[in-house]
């Protein structure tokens, strides 16, 4: 940006794309370009696969698009295709997706890691689940699956029936013969250990107390979930399956992630009572996911458990009693319907409502006893006050958001930022801390409860005077969805860790050919070693612990 621009002449100064997106693409990108496809939510351009540097470089330099949000890769009968989905973080609603296909015999396009830090795990699980190759990457392997896999799951050739023999092999220290160093050490955390908060693998090297080389090891909780969703309809047999990506409590958020992009596939609309129920329970479980990981970061940092940690299971059970009024369930809710929600709130409704409220009156009192004993503590200060210090240039290369981005003073979410469901009918703020360190993540997660019991509030507010002839809970859906041949969409909502989106691919059947779904612990776990490196053992936890990743969603 010149001295004389601003952010908002900055902005205006981009390229339009809304009135003929192809006349402007093929003039930002010239012979780079290969033709157009129209995806549902954004235009998209195909281009040569020598040339993906160049025109991401491009697209985030020109057009403003510095947000790399998901990678999806998948294999026709006659190609292979890399998609890139990109955005931008201070206009959500701009998005353009990037496709880059390559020959069936020679599936290798040029990697994008240099454009987008983001990009090297994305591609790296198109090579190891699809079989694409990514020239120039720097450091193509498997990401969920052992390096001694035979095949590619998601390739149309595989054998599933393969037998797959995984030897085990010691692990070597990547930087022994770096003698500037001095002696080091290689050693394993996790991926069975408290700290890792799941299955985790995380291989480090020390010199002394110091983590000088970081590589997160994932892909222990793999569990095919993208694979399951392809074998199940539309209309019924995929809406389950979301919950169990965020077990923390995030479930409805995640179900409404699957929703959002089915419905606007099948263009289903919502009705508006239905959308506040939605808002409603999703807030409850914004809440109850952050309770659990601020409870655990306190658990990390300070070892407090009879205090702290119990405190937030606590009030976390009250939210689970809410949801279980709601739902009928306490982890795995399956409330969410295409077109709505499966039934209307408990009876009697003016029960429910007061429960709703008293857990809201008391929690504000609670959140000023959090603050006392966790950002009030000195213990958690030293650990977390300048400490896994991410800049924001840094969180937007990893494609982060959430609370990890506006920890890093990042100010994007897209309930605001790509508005859906009701609230944009609410009064509510974006919390963002430019802190950059694990104090302001912190931050952040405490202060975010405080706006979602806001919500909650406004919604119980106006499901109490909502006429009763008028509470339409669910759009008449046809009973079987089969959106058109090669239709495609990439849709996200802001999930309890952040940005989690959707791609699906249509073929015609009420099954989807392709479901890739992007979760956003996986781009904020690959910030780690920013954070970590430099720093000192116990940083490190503390790094990993602001990061409130879930094991199920990084894998999926």
């Amino acid at each position: 940006m010149s001295p004389s621009q601003t952010p908002e002449t900055e902005q205006a100064a981009r390229p339009d794309l809304s009135d003929d997106p192809h006349a402007v693409l093929r003039s930002l990108l010239g012979d780079h370009v290969l033709g157009f496809e129209e995806h549902v939510n954004a235009p998209a351009v195909v281009i040569r696969p020598d040339a993906v540097q160049d025109v991401l470089s491009t697209l985030e330099t020109e057009a403003g698009f510095d947000h790399l949000s998901c990678v999806t890769a998948q294999e026709y009968a006659e190609r292979y295709e890399s998609i890139y989905h990109l955005t931008s973080y201070d206009d959500r609603t701009r998005e353009v997706s990037v496709v880059v296909p390559t020959a069936k015999g020679d599936p290798t396009s040029q990697t994008a890691a240099p454009v987008f830090r983001t990009a090297e795990w994305h591609e790296r699980e198109a090579y190891d689940l699809v079989g694409i190759e990514y020239e120039g990457h720097p450091d193509l392997r498997r990401i969920l699956l052992p390096e001694t896999w035979q095949g590619h799951p998601l390739s149309l050739d595989y054998d599933q029936d393969r037998p797959q023999i995984v030897p085990y092999r010691e692990h070597a220290n990547p930087i022994e013969d770096d003698h500037q160093l001095g002696e080091t050490m290689f050693i394993n955390i996790g991926p069975h250990h408290p700290a890792t908060h799941g299955v985790l693998h995380l291989e480090a090297t020390l010199a002394g107390e110091q983590v000088v080389d970081l590589d997160p090891d994932i892909g222990y909780i793999h569990r095919c979930e993208e694979q399951m969703c392809q074998q199940g309809t539309y209309r019924y047999q995929i809406m389950p399956y979301p919950d169990r990506w965020d077990w923390s409590g995030g479930g409805l958020l995640n179900e409404w992630a699957y929703a959002r992009v089915a419905e606007e596939l099948a263009d289903i609309e919502v009705p508006e009572y239905a959308q506040l129920l939605r808002t409603l329970s999703a807030e409850l479980s914004r809440i109850l996911a952050h309770m659990l990981a601020i409870g655990a970061y306190a658990l990390d940092v300070t070892g407090d458990f009879t205090a702290t940690f119990m405190y937030a299971i606590t009030d976390r059970e009250r939210v689970q009693d809410l949801l279980e009024d709601l739902t009928g369930q306490r982890l795995m809710f399956n409330y969410f319907r295409l077109g709505g929600v499966v039934w209307d709130l408990p009876e009697p409704r003016e029960e429910f409502f007061e429960k709703v409220r008293d857990f809201v009156d008391s929690f504000a009192g609670a959140l000023e006893e959090y603050h006392d004993l966790l950002t009030a503590n000195e213990i958690l200060q030293m650990r977390t006050v300048d400490t896994g210090v991410l800049p924001p240039d840094v969180a937007k290369s990893y494609g982060a958001t959430g609370p990890v981005a506006r920890g890093s003073g990042i100010d994007y979410d897209l309930r605001r930022d790509d508005p859906y469901g009701s609230y944009p009918d609410l009064d509510w703020e974006v919390v963002t801390e430019d802190g950059c360190d694990n104090y302001s993540r912190l931050l952040v997660r405490l202060r975010e409860v405080e706006e979602s019991a806001k919500i909650v509030e406004q919604c119980v507010d106006r499901l109490e005077d909502w006429p009763e002839s008028d509470r339409e809970i669910q759009a008449n859906v046809p009973r079987t969805l089969r959106p058109e041949d090669d239709t495609e969409i990439y849709r996200a909502v802001e999930a309890a860790k952040g940005e989690l989106g959707i791609y699906i691919r249509a073929d015609g059947t009420d099954k989807p050919a392709r479901f890739k779904i992007r979760g956003p612990s996986f781009s904020n776990l690959q910030t780690l070693p920013e954070m970590a490196e430099g720093e000192h053992v116990p940083d490190m936890i503390a790094a990993l612990g602001s990061l409130d990743t879930i094991m199920g969603e990084v894998d999926r």
